[in-house]
């Protein structure tokens, strides 16, 4: 069975790019075929890899962001006629590969295009453009979502990375998918028995993670809490946050591990496809205060591994937390519970998963050829 792997970009690590690091840990010779590639901002698994890189590889220091609309373009301009399996890690464009009749493409979806779809109106109307740029950008995301739509087409068969992606995939693709949730590295976490008093965040800063939201409830309450993480909204949140907020910038695996160990909770402020850190958060043996939607309602349990609260305000954060300080949680059952979500549990999965899908498909062609 020869494999290839497709992937969006690889240009930083992020959740997306860790499931293709399991992919890689399954597949070990098979190559990844993505957009651009920028090793020297990836962990040691995604170096010294066989990538095949597309033409916009050449403007890999400009960022991927500028270069969506080309992307359908290079994505279907990689031939793979020789593969038998194509496992594509998709958010955007990599699922718009053209893949031969004799081979089975399947595509572990982290989410639907979310500024074509889910969240179209918000990324329009937050872009920061004038009414004449808006305009354009409109139509342009029209085009998208008819490319997107139709690329979907191309699919044999859609693995989503949780039931609330699931529930994406059905409403504008209208296709079936089964979910295989991310990866988590419990592994490298681990229980600490000293409880410090500190609240902590791990995110990249950017706007729709709500990490504003953190710093306004924790400059009210008075608690210390501590936001790693670097993004474009880093300068402002400086600027809104009292002496009680501390920022650590982009850190270590190392530093973040002992940082989660100690911590008195995770916050997880924004609505997430699913949500890796509060899992990584959990495998240190701590409670997640979790806003009440999207994937957090899979992996998060009320009362045992952390608490929810039901909207974005200033107000229910800061009753969340107070709900929180009554509540008295077990640290080893939280780390049980994430053990669940481990890499081992998920290269499991998706290994059976392809080899179902090949077998079928092979046996498939015999039957059509008889």
């Amino acid at each position: 069975m020869k494999v290839a792997l497709v992937h969006e970009w690889l240009t930083n690590m992020a959740g997306s790019e860790r499931c293709v690091e399991n992919f890689l840990q399954i597949y070990k010779d098979a190559p990844v075929y993505t957009t651009m590639y920028s090793p020297e901002n990836l962990d040691e698994g995604l170096k010294n890899i066989d990538v095949r890189t597309s033409f916009l590889q050449r403007w890999v220091n400009k960022g991927h962001q500028k270069f969506l609309p080309l992307m359908p373009f290079a994505f279907e301009n990689f031939d793979l006629s020789e593969y038998d399996v194509i496992l594509s890690s998709n958010s955007a464009c990599s699922k718009g590969i053209i893949t031969s009749s004799n081979s089975v493409h399947i595509c572990y979806c982290h989410t639907p295009m979310r500024y074509a779809w889910e969240f179209y109106h918000d990324y329009v109307n937050n872009s920061g453009m004038g009414n004449f740029k808006k305009r354009i950008l409109r139509v342009f995301m029209t085009y998208m979502r008819i490319w997107d739509r139709l690329a979907a087409d191309r699919v044999d068969y859609f693995i989503a990375n949780s039931e609330n992606v699931a529930k994406r995939i059905w409403k504008y693709y209208r296709r079936e998918s089964v979910v295989i949730h991310p990866p988590v590295r419990c592994n490298l976490f681990n229980i600490s028995e000293t409880d410090e008093d500190y609240f902590l965040v791990v995110s990249r800063l950017v706007g729709y993670k709500k990490i504003d939201l953190a710093v306004k409830a924790f400059n009210e309450l008075g608690l210390p809490l501590v936001v790693i993480g670097a993004g474009e909204e880093l300068d402002g949140l400086k600027s809104i946050a009292k002496d009680n907020i501390k920022f650590l910038g982009r850190q270590p695996d190392e530093v973040i591990k002992e940082y989660y160990a100690k911590c008195k909770a995770f916050i997880f402020p924004g609505e997430e496809d699913f949500g890796i850190t509060p899992l990584e958060a959990m495998a240190s043996g701590r409670p997640v205060i979790a806003y009440g939607k999207g994937g957090a309602l899979e992996t998060v349990i009320e009362g045992k591994t952390g608490i929810f609260f039901e909207e974005q305000t200033v107000e229910h954060l800061i009753n969340a937390v107070k709900k929180f300080n009554e509540t008295e949680f077990n640290k080893y059952e939280i780390r049980e519970h994430a053990e669940k979500f481990d890499e081992s549990v998920y290269k499991e999965k998706i290994k059976n998963f392809v080899e179902e899908k090949y077998l079928e498909n092979k046996n498939m062609k015999k039957w059509i050829v008889k």
